[in-house]
Order: C-alpha cells, then structure tokens, then sequence
C-alpha cells in the first residue's frame, strides 16, 4: 500500500522538549535539567488526566499548569518574568539535528507531510516558522476537536481531515503512548526511538522503528514511494 502522507508528532519527535534547559538554568541554576524533565512528565500527565475525566483545558494552559507544579515541587520561587520567559521557550524549542533537511527533502519528493499534534496552532505556528518549516509542512491540531491522543477520536479526526485510507498514513512519534493511540487506530506507524528504549509491553509493534528521520531517507520501501 502506498504511503500518501506522513504525519509527524511534534513535541519530542521533531522538537526537542528539553531544549528548555539552557533557559531554565539561567533561571534557577543548578536545576534547568531536573525542571525540565519533571515539567514534560506533568505535561503528559495533565492531558491524559484531562482527557480521562473529560474536562478539557488547551494545552498551552497544562503547559503553564505543569511549569507552576514542578517549580512548587522543587521549592522554587518564581517571578512572573521568568515563568513567561520559561513559556516562552516552548515558542522556541530547537529542532532535533536531522529534521530540517529531513523533512526539506522529503518535501522535494512532493510526500504529504503533516504536524499532528496536542498543541495548539498558537504554540505550533511560531515554532514552525522560528525553523523555517513553514514551506513543507501543514499543522493539525487536536484543538480542532478538544480530545487529546492517544484518544481514538484525536486520531479519527487527523484521518477524516486527510481524506485517505487509514494504512496510507503514516503516523511518527517518539512517544510510545502516541504510536500505541495511532496503531490500535488503524494507522502504520513508524516509532522514532531516539534513546534506543525496549518496546513497550503493550501488544503494540510498530511497522517501522527508527533512531531518527533521517531513515525514512534510506528505508527502501519508502523511498520507492
């Protein structure tokens, strides 16, 4: 089956969540790598949390509600100033090394390439056009429909706007929740296993598992697409 689109998680797939370390130790040194990581994990666990009891809040708002948690949990005393600079820097996160020319030459290739993700089009759009992706790829957002992946409607959602087959999409993350949402839909599904983890125990496998992008330049069935 012919792959039609290839869609794209954002936060952690193509943008590096934790890029937010420099600025956060500038902030409060000594502790820009613990805010980091304990801010991404409040983050995943406030929209599942949301998700789950069906109260839906956008998510540049968990974004800030996770922020405010993780400095509480460390007993850290933060300014107005510094928690927008530190919001902020999610207007900004850096781009993992391959992405660009990645996705560059993809586009060269005229393969649909799409933004599927928990953020909004006010987070997303800025963080694009900062790393000059503007130009090849589309955004989608779950803001569209208020149900956060790995919800089944956030997926239905992407496949209904696209217009295609299921099994001609597909669907690439880092975060093993996000190909489990996107297999069990019905999606193929390629993991970007950036940190050489173990499968998940899940009963999911993904059709496709990569270090980075830059193997769906040498995957040969994809390049024959």
């Amino acid at each position: 089956m012919t792959i039609k689109a290839f869609v794209y998680d954002a936060y952690g797939t193509l943008f590096d969540v934790h890029s937010v370390t420099e600025k956060a130790e500038r902030h409060f040194k000594g502790h820009g790598k613990t805010i980091s990581e304990e801010w991404r994990k409040k983050q995943v666990e406030y929209f599942m949390l949301h998700q789950l009891t069906g109260q839906y809040i956008p998510f540049s708002e968990i974004t800030r509600n996770a922020l405010l948690y993780t400095l509480k949990k460390f007993s850290l005393q933060c300014k107005e100033d510094a928690l927008g600079s530190l919001l902020e820097a999610y207007l900004e996160l850096q781009v993992y090394e391959e992405v660009h020319n990645t996705l560059h030459e993809i586009h060269k290739k005229n393969v649909k390439q799409v933004i599927f993700s928990n953020g909004t089009y006010q987070m997303l759009e800025p963080l694009v056009k900062k790393r000059e992706l503007t130009d090849v790829l589309d955004l989608l957002s779950i803001e569209d429909v208020k149900q956060y992946k790995p919800a089944p409607a956030a997926y239905q959602y992407a496949h209904h706007t696209l217009g295609i087959n299921r099994d001609e999409i597909l669907f690439m993350s880092s975060n093993f929740w996000d190909i489990t949402g996107a297999a069990t839909y019905g999606f193929k599904t390629a993991w970007i296993n950036r940190g050489n983890l173990p499968l998940d125990v899940l009963g999911i496998t993904p059709h496709y598992i990569f270090s980075s992008l830059l193997d769906l330049l040498n995957e040969r069935e994809l390049r024959s697409k």
